[in-house]
Parts: C-alpha cells; sequence; structure tokens
C-alpha cells in the first residue's frame, strides 16, 4: 500500500469536492492534523475510514487501496501483506466473504485528542485496531525523556492491561511525534461484543520530563450498539 499514493488520492478527492482539510475532517470524525498527514504521506487512514470515503465520494475501494490495475486473486495475495502490516481482521471485514462479521467504530468523548479505530467481531473473536490518535490540547514542543501509550479495559472497577501502544521509538521525543506513529492492534480480544460494550475501554498516555509524568486518561466508546 502506497501512502503517498493514496494521500494525493484523498487530497484530489477533497478538491474536486470542494472541500477544506477541515470539512473533510469533519464528515470523517477526524481531526484535520489526520486528514493533513493522509495528505502529506505522513500516515494512512484506516480500513473504515477508507470505506467511508469511498462511499461518499463514489471512489473504488480498491482504487484507495492501490490495487485497481491487479486481477482478483492478486488482491487478495496482496490483502494478506496488508493485513501483516496493519491489521488482519479489519481487512477480513472489507473482503470477506464471512457475512457473521461484524464493524463497529471507535471514537473518544475527549476535546483534548481524537481517535479513529475499530473493533471487528463475530460470534469466536473480536480484534482492535487504533491507527491514528491526534493531540488537539495545544501546542506541545516538549521533547520527554519518555512516552507510553496503554489500552485499558475497566471491569469490575479492576483497571486491566490490554495491550502497549506499538512504536519503534518512545525516547526523546515530542508527543505530536510519538502519537504520529503509534498504533494499537490487539487480536483475540473479547468474544462478544456485549463484552466490550459492558467494559470501560480507556487509553492511559503518560509522558515523563525529569521527575515529572503527565497522565492523560482518554476514554472509549463505540458508534452504536451491538446487532
Amino acid at each position: 500500500m502506497n501512502q503517498e499514493k493514496i494521500g494525493k488520492l484523498i487530497k484530489e478527492i477533497r478538491e474536486k469536492n470542494h472541500l477544506t482539510q477541515g470539512e473533510l475532517a469533519d464528515k470523517l470524525g477526524v481531526t484535520y492534523q489526520a486528514v493533513s498527514k493522509w495528505e502529506n504521506g505522513k500516515n494512512i487512514p484506516d480500513i473504515a475510514i477508507l470505506k467511508r470515503i469511498s462511499e461518499l465520494y463514489n471512489v473504488d475501494i480498491n482504487t484507495l487501496l492501490d490495487l485497481k490495475k491487479e486481477k482478483r486473486k492478486n488482491i487478495i495475495w496482496y490483502l494478506v501483506i496488508v493485513l501483516l502490516l496493519i491489521a488482519s481482521i479489519v481487512i477480513y471485514i472489507v473482503y470477506s466473504k464471512d457475512k457473521d462479521f461484524n464493524f463497529k467504530t471507535i471514537t473518544t468523548t475527549c476535546d483534548t485528542f481524537k481517535i479513529s479505530g475499530s473493533i471487528a467481531y463475530n460470534n469466536d473473536k473480536s480484534s482492535i485496531y487504533i491507527s491514528n490518535i491526534d493531540y488537539c490540547g495545544g501546542e506541545d514542543n516538549t521533547i520527554y525523556d519518555k512516552i507510553t501509550c496503554t489500552l485499558y479495559e475497566l471491569h469490575d472497577n479492576n483497571e486491566i492491561n490490554i495491550s502497549e501502544g506499538k512504536y519503534a521509538k518512545n525516547t526523546n521525543i515530542t508527543l505530536e511525534d510519538y502519537l504520529n506513529g503509534v498504533q494499537f492492534n490487539v487480536d483475540n480480544y473479547q468474544t462478544s461484543c456485549k463484552s466490550f460494550t459492558d467494559n470501560e475501554l480507556y487509553i492511559k498516555i503518560e509522558a515523563v520530563k525529569l521527575d515529572k509524568t503527565i497522565t492523560y486518561k482518554i476514554p472509549l466508546t463505540l458508534n452504536n450498539n451491538c446487532n
């Protein structure tokens, strides 16, 4: 998947529809910073956002994935590669013939951060994928000694560590640069939609500078109830 080509295509779609980055961001439920990162090839939308763009602007999803000219058997092979790099279950939701899979978008009610992600589930398993976390709390140019980003679940008042955010660098870095690269990919999370609806999901970010730690707790919500 070519990030630069996808970014150029998103920019072409936006300009063709006479939208600013902020206006497109509002339609997709993300920040304008996220749209800017896509268009500059610094990041890519998750598969839920790509699907939403294709529906809103009548664009073939294969075009957005840079697979338009490939035969279907090659599409399936390249999807397996993409799957290993980003999120296996999300790809299968869109392309798999298994109609038992359901898909929910993860958002946040926190004004300081904007998050885009998804939960995919069927009767056997569910997985979490979070790709974009943007800080909206103002300019923070502090270079922190260390930053950690952890996904938690609150169940019966017990805090359960689900996963650490994956990123190659988390020391001597600004908060924006760190969040630009961090992502979560949690497979086999719960066995039912009711489980992750009833339990409280949130992300905790801890930024350390010398002996001072700044902690952010970001509550997560699903776009709607279970089917």
